[in-house]
Protein backbone atom coordinates (compact mmCIF):
# COMPACT_ATOMS: atom_id res chain seq x y z
CA UNK A 1 0.00 0.00 0.00
CA UNK A 2 1.75 3.76 -1.23
CA UNK A 3 2.35 6.05 1.52
CA UNK A 4 -0.20 8.99 2.26
CA UNK A 5 1.64 12.46 0.48
CA UNK A 6 2.13 14.48 3.30
CA UNK A 7 4.07 17.94 2.88
CA UNK A 8 7.22 16.39 4.30
CA UNK A 9 6.71 13.26 1.43
CA UNK A 10 10.59 12.99 -0.87
CA UNK A 11 9.72 13.17 -4.49
CA UNK A 12 12.62 12.69 -5.85
CA UNK A 13 14.22 14.73 -8.22
CA UNK A 14 11.69 17.64 -6.91
CA UNK A 15 13.10 20.08 -5.74
CA UNK A 16 11.74 23.93 -4.57
CA UNK A 17 14.60 25.79 -6.85
CA UNK A 18 15.57 24.55 -10.20
CA UNK A 19 19.24 23.71 -10.20
CA UNK A 20 20.86 25.17 -13.85
CA UNK A 21 23.96 25.21 -15.17
CA UNK A 22 25.21 28.09 -17.48
CA UNK A 23 28.45 29.58 -18.71
CA UNK A 24 29.58 33.14 -17.66
CA UNK A 25 32.95 34.98 -18.48
CA UNK A 26 35.45 34.58 -15.81
CA UNK A 27 35.47 38.41 -15.16
CA UNK A 28 31.47 38.35 -14.47
CA UNK A 29 31.91 35.33 -12.40
CA UNK A 30 34.50 36.62 -10.50
CA UNK A 31 32.73 40.04 -9.69
CA UNK A 32 30.01 38.62 -8.96
CA UNK A 33 31.94 36.17 -6.34
CA UNK A 34 33.31 39.34 -4.34
CA UNK A 35 29.60 41.06 -4.56
CA UNK A 36 28.16 38.01 -3.27
CA UNK A 37 30.77 38.05 -0.13
CA UNK A 38 30.29 41.94 0.21
CA UNK A 39 26.78 41.38 0.58
CA UNK A 40 27.44 38.21 2.37
CA UNK A 41 24.54 36.40 0.43
CA UNK A 42 24.95 32.90 -1.31
CA UNK A 43 26.02 33.21 -5.14
CA UNK A 44 22.37 31.71 -5.36
CA UNK A 45 20.61 34.67 -3.77
CA UNK A 46 22.86 37.23 -5.98
CA UNK A 47 21.69 35.24 -9.59
CA UNK A 48 18.59 35.36 -8.18
CA UNK A 49 17.80 39.19 -7.12
CA UNK A 50 20.17 40.40 -10.29
CA UNK A 51 17.51 38.13 -12.61
CA UNK A 52 14.53 39.24 -10.79
CA UNK A 53 15.59 42.99 -11.25
CA UNK A 54 16.33 42.40 -15.00
CA UNK A 55 13.04 40.68 -15.43
CA UNK A 56 11.51 43.45 -13.64
CA UNK A 57 13.13 46.44 -15.88
CA UNK A 58 12.30 44.57 -19.38
CA UNK A 59 8.77 44.20 -18.25
CA UNK A 60 8.51 48.03 -17.39
CA UNK A 61 10.33 48.63 -20.65
CA UNK A 62 7.77 46.14 -22.37
CA UNK A 63 4.97 48.37 -20.27
CA UNK A 64 6.21 51.81 -21.63
CA UNK A 65 6.50 49.77 -25.23
CA UNK A 66 2.65 49.34 -24.87
CA UNK A 67 1.64 52.42 -23.89
CA UNK A 68 3.80 54.50 -26.63
CA UNK A 69 1.41 52.13 -29.36
CA UNK A 70 -1.78 53.17 -27.53
CA UNK A 71 -0.48 56.78 -27.74
CA UNK A 72 0.84 56.46 -31.57
CA UNK A 73 -2.73 56.55 -32.45
CA UNK A 74 -4.53 57.78 -29.59
CA UNK A 75 -4.31 61.24 -28.10
CA UNK A 76 -2.59 61.91 -25.26
CA UNK A 77 -4.27 64.94 -24.42
CA UNK A 78 -6.23 66.38 -21.48
CA UNK A 79 -9.55 66.88 -21.73
CA UNK A 80 -10.09 70.58 -21.46
CA UNK A 81 -12.88 70.66 -18.92
CA UNK A 82 -10.31 68.29 -16.81
CA UNK A 83 -7.44 70.81 -17.26
CA UNK A 84 -9.56 73.69 -16.00
CA UNK A 85 -10.27 71.28 -12.79
CA UNK A 86 -6.82 70.15 -12.57
CA UNK A 87 -6.13 73.65 -12.27
CA UNK A 88 -8.12 75.22 -10.09
CA UNK A 89 -7.39 71.91 -7.76
CA UNK A 90 -3.35 72.81 -7.94
CA UNK A 91 -3.82 76.77 -7.48
CA UNK A 92 -4.99 76.06 -4.19
CA UNK A 93 -2.29 73.78 -3.03
CA UNK A 94 -0.03 75.61 -0.66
Amino acid sequence: MPMPYTEHTFIPGYTVAMKIAVSIPDDVFQAAEELAAQKRCSRSSLYTRALRQLLAEVQRGQITERLNEVYRTESSELDPVLRIAQARALSRDP
